[in-house]
């Protein structure tokens, strides 16, 4: 891939021409508004991140339209994030109140730097935005949300604050794709309101025009998250371009303070829609025949699995099993923390589903993980996806970190799509993860060393140790044990490990039997390694002072080394 999502924005400067001050009116020592001139169609606001939450008020015709937190620069820039002006508005800024021990409001650097324009380009200099992995041309990301896939195209939404690299202002970003690796930047899909921010959900295709919204619209449930949490509705009639929020939010409700993350899909099997959404430490189960107004039918998820944090994201799909005709329930259940090596992470549990109740087929202490990664959550799969494929992506960081990662005008990538299904081993029934097909016909030349983007086919016939590193000592080590079914992944020494204590570490997986291939796929600043079969998953963040360049291998083990185009 020659090309990521957007074309990407320099974090330190930017060919827009000649820097035009700003004049703010002062108010107070932490009290300042700002007159927005029609001059440009971006005002570039500069971020420092060290400094605390400006509190910003957007007021047009003496009425409040948007509220913004930004970490406005105060002593020094560490880059900029576009705000589309519009006539007539006044920015009501508030300083929190230690922003600076000395000097003036005046004297803030914010107000030197701030620039107005036409154009906002996004060409980075970032050495480790990914190449082939899904990330927002700027701000955060988190939770993949909203997907689906409609007249030849995958749509993503994603959790994002575009006024900066770090949580907060969540809105849902958009991005499409035609083979789920180069994606485009689409208009923003949700920004928050009077409910509150915009946290995760999901989105269908009505074929059949149940909501009233029209044949094939496409709707989108989500979370509005202000004192409480509650469920709302937006729908699109122009395959996705543009969304309108439903008038009658919010249409759904509870009394508890984690109610979630809605995932809604059409199940065939009892003619009607399901709703699968998290509520603290369970997944709470709806049925609706409009979209409108839901039935709750059962809780999942006491005394099962891990309840070491919170669950978030659910997902619910039914698959046949690997060489059987047999056909079962998945249930997906990401929680944060309780991770196998902390943090986020995602478990499933597998069993059956007549459309209100879900049963775990495995013992309520069995805990199974989707990945054996560090950097591996909120895992959903898209709607509608073609031939009953089920593909998920995953977000690729883990939130004991997240916010810390040594990257400025970004944060944070998806992993790349994955094929799921279902297998039989030692009397239980496990998901199955493979790269999608997708993959396959990105793989380019064979080539005779790693680079920053490539891809790696381990070719196994027992033990094996193979080390990915470059001419720093820098390296990530990975060691199959064939008698005890183990494939570990050692980061401990990758690179830049030292934003935080938690991110050196060992990660180790279960093989659920011999190992005979394993793809690696890195790309910059990540790792994800997958038997071929399916029955082995690990994604690891990585950040090298220069990309790995070498492999060594010892034991019984066979590299071919593959550029990605």
């Amino acid at each position: 891939m020659k090309n990521t999502l957007f074309t990407l924005v320099p974090a330190f400067a930017f060919a827009m021409g000649a820097w035009a001050q700003v004049s703010p009116e002062i108010l107070s020592e932490r009290h300042a508004m700002l007159r927005l001139e029609h001059n440009g169609k971006y005002l570039l606001l500069p971020v420092e991140e060290k400094q605390e939450n400006a509190h910003i008020r957007v007021v047009k015709d003496n009425q409040l339209v948007n509220t913004i937190n930004c970490r406005l620069a105060v002593d020094k820039v560490d880059y900029y994030v576009p705000y589309e002006v519009h006539e007539g508005e006044i920015l009501d800024i508030a300083f929190a109140a230690n922003s600076r021990y000395t000097g003036s409001i005046k004297g803030f650097t914010c107000w030197n730097k701030m620039q107005y324009t036409d154009e906002f380009t996004e060409k980075t200099t970032e050495k480790y935005r990914p190449d082939y992995h899904h990330t927002p041309g700027h701000g955060w990301m988190n939770d993949p949300n909203g997907m689906f896939y409609k007249d030849g195209k995958w749509h993503l939404c994603y959790q994002w604050n575009p006024y900066a690299s770090y949580w907060e202002n969540l809105s849902w970003g958009h991005s499409s794709s035609t083979d789920l690796l180069h994606w485009t930047a689409e208009p923003t899909a949700l920004v928050p309101d009077a409910l509150g921010m915009i946290f995760s959900g999901s989105a269908v295709v009505d074929k059949e025009n149940t909501a009233g919204f029209g044949k094939d619209a496409i709707v989108l449930l989500y979370t509005s998250a202000r004192e409480r949490q509650t469920q709302s509705m937006a729908y699109s009639t122009d395959g996705g371009k543009t969304f309108t929020k439903y008038s009658g939010n919010p249409i759904l409700t509870a009394d508890i303070p984690d109610f979630r993350d809605p995932k809604v899909f059409w199940n065939e099997d009892i003619k009607c829609w399901n709703l699968i959404l998290a509520s603290g430490q369970e997944m709470w189960i709806y049925t609706s025949s409009n979209l409108r107004d839901w039935k709750f039918e059962s809780a999942f998820g006491r005394n099962y699995g891990n309840h070491g944090g919170v669950w978030e994201c659910p997902d619910l799909m039914k698959m046949k099993v690997a060489g059987s005709e047999e056909e079962k329930w998945l249930l997906i259940c990401n929680i944060n923390p309780g991770g196998p090596f902390g943090g986020s992470a995602t478990q499933y549990f597998v069993g059956s589903f007549d459309g209100h109740e879900f049963k775990c087929e495995s013992a309520p202490e069995v805990t199974k993980w989707m990945d054996y990664g560090k950097d591996h959550y909120a895992t959903v799969t898209f709607d509608n996806a073609p031939d009953g494929r089920c593909v998920a992506i995953a977000w690729m960081s883990n939130w004991q970190y997240a916010n810390q990662v040594p990257t400025l005008q970004f944060r944070s990538a998806n992993t790349i799509a994955r094929d799921l299904g279902l297998y039989s081993y030692n009397g239980e029934t496990y998901c199955s993860v493979k790269p999608v097909v997708e993959m396959d016909a990105a793989r380019g030349k064979q080539i005779a060393a790693p680079a920053a983007r490539c891809e790696i086919v381990l070719t196994l016939k027992g033990d094996a140790q193979i080390t990915l590193k470059n001419k720093h000592g820098e390296r990530v080590t990975m060691v199959y044990d064939e008698e005890e079914g183990t494939f570990d992944m050692d980061r401990r020494r990758s690179g830049n490990v030292s934003f935080s204590d938690a991110f050196p570490c060992v990660t180790s997986a279960p093989t659920n039997g011999k190992l005979r291939q394993v793809r690696l796929f890195v790309d910059r600043c990540s790792i994800e390694a997958f038997d071929a079969d399916g029955k082995m998953a690990m994604t690891n963040l990585v950040f090298p002072t220069e990309p790995y360049n070498r492999i060594e291998i010892k034991g019984k083990a066979k590299a071919k080394v593959y550029a990605l185009q």
